[in-house]
């Protein structure tokens, strides 16, 4: 895909994101790799109203290329392109049941996201808790790699969900499979809920991986 696909591509999934409620104001940043380096959504900026020439673009060092400045939570990306292998596209929300899932004291912080249907095992996979850091703070990026690549997401402690995935399309689908279910298990939460055990997952891994 070229470059400038590539930025169209982002505007155009941005957007539809945002019309749909997956992001506020200037709330949440993507990006997506490149050979020479990534692109990603600038600073302060709307993910509903983007102007492809102006999606900021970085290299492999974290140098700024061209476009608008970069988010200031490019660390949140770095850290899974360079620690988990594969990843082609990155997606950083504030979407409204993952963030409130992150901002519960009882969650599981081993698995915030449990398997309650095969495409959030499928998509998504088990998604850990990373400790509070204020927003911009590049610790969060150091916890992202401790896991070592293991996880293709992340819920940021009362911030919101950062989802990786091998290309654009993957990454967002992902995105918003964890925003659902998400939405299902705040809404079951006072229910006895049937989960996947450990027989299904496995079999949904082998056949789908994740």
């Amino acid at each position: 895909m070229t470059e400038a696909r590539l930025r169209e591509d982002i505007a155009l999934l941005s957007r539809s994101l945002f019309e749909r409620g997956f992001s506020v104001g200037s709330a949440g940043n993507i990006s997506a790799a490149l050979e020479d380096g990534l692109l990603i959504t600038p600073t302060n900026s709307c993910l509903g109203f983007l102007d492809p020439g102006r999606i900021s673009k970085i290299d492999h060092r974290g140098r700024h290329l061209s476009g608008d400045p970069p988010s200031k939570e490019i660390f949140l990306h770095r850290a899974f392109y360079e620690s988990r292998s594969g990843t082609g596209a990155v997606v950083h929300l504030h979407s409204t049941f993952a963030t409130a899932l992150s901002c519960l004291a009882d969650i599981d912080p081993g698995d915030c996201i449990p398997p309650i249907t095969p495409y959030v095992v499928m998509r998504v996979g088990q998604v850990p808790l990373v400790a509070y850091v204020r927003p911009g703070d590049a610790k969060a990026g150091a916890f992202i790699r401790a896991l070592e690549g293991r996880h293709a997401a992340v819920l940021l402690a009362n911030h919101g969900p950062v989802v990786a995935g091998k290309d654009l399309r993957s990454a967002v689908y992902a995105a918003e499979e964890l925003e659902e279910t998400a939405k299902l298990t705040v809404l079951l939460r006072d229910a006895p809920v049937r989960r996947l055990d450990q027989v299904q997952i496995d079999d949904l891994k082998r056949v789908f991986g994740n």
